[in-house]
């Protein structure tokens, strides 16, 4: 996509009203290229308009999103996928995640999160409402396995992750690494920078997600 490009989006919500909230809140930065009310009028929207970004509540009728993210992220891996819900369960949280989802947000959450999302989808980040944000570090903190060959990570920026995921403060990284405050909160601009990150939650998330720590 051209930089500055607006990005395109499909929305895929059962629920007109919140339908139209989606499209309020996302044009302003996005064009919205169509819509659909379930997933298998949703997988037809994407398949013909191929956009940046899927939008799609994960309780949709015929096809649910949990399948519709799959089958998106198998047969169209260039468009990124925004799951939105009204459930925080750690089950449908690690579900859309184990489809390949890029973001998870809450339907109860800000306007401006959600267009959030889309926009570091889009980057190629992860976005995790912040509120579901601790299911996904507890369930990734435990993996095995990390290949942190290919991340573009130094040495110590991976440290602090580590760190952070371990639910550390600045301060307390600080402290453990004997550097001061300020040099640990320039390492975390530049993660946030290099992983396309909105907070050092998030960038936890990412670095966990693809294996870089």
């Amino acid at each position: 996509m051209e930089h500055n490009a607006r990005i395109r989006v499909v929305i895929v919500e059962d629920h007109a009203l919140t339908r139209a909230g989606l499209r309020t809140a996302l044009q302003t930065t996005c064009d919205v290229v169509a819509e659909a009310a379930d997933g298998l009028a949703g997988w037809e929207a994407i398949a013909r308009e191929r956009p940046d970004v899927a939008v799609i509540d994960i309780g949709i009728p015929v096809i649910d999103g949990v399948t519709l993210t799959k089958k998106v992220r198998a047969e169209l891996p260039a468009t990124h996928v925004v799951i939105v819900t009204m459930i925080d369960l750690e089950d449908e949280v690690l579900a859309a995640l184990a489809a390949g989802a890029d973001a998870y947000c809450l339907k109860s959450t800000d306007p401006g999160r959600i267009v959030d999302a889309v926009r570091i989808a889009n980057e190629g980040g992860a976005y995790f409402d912040p509120v579901i944000a601790h299911v996904v570090l507890a369930r990734f903190s435990t993996s095995k396995g990390n290949d942190s060959r290919f991340s573009p990570l130094t040495p110590r920026e991976t440290e602090i992750l580590r760190l952070i995921s371990d639910g550390r403060a600045n301060s307390e990284i600080a402290e453990n690494l004997h550097i001061g405050l300020g040099t640990v909160k320039g390492h975390i601009r530049d993660i946030l920078e290099k992983l396309s990150a909105a907070d050092r939650t998030q960038a936890a998330v990412v670095a966990l997600k693809k294996g870089y720590i």
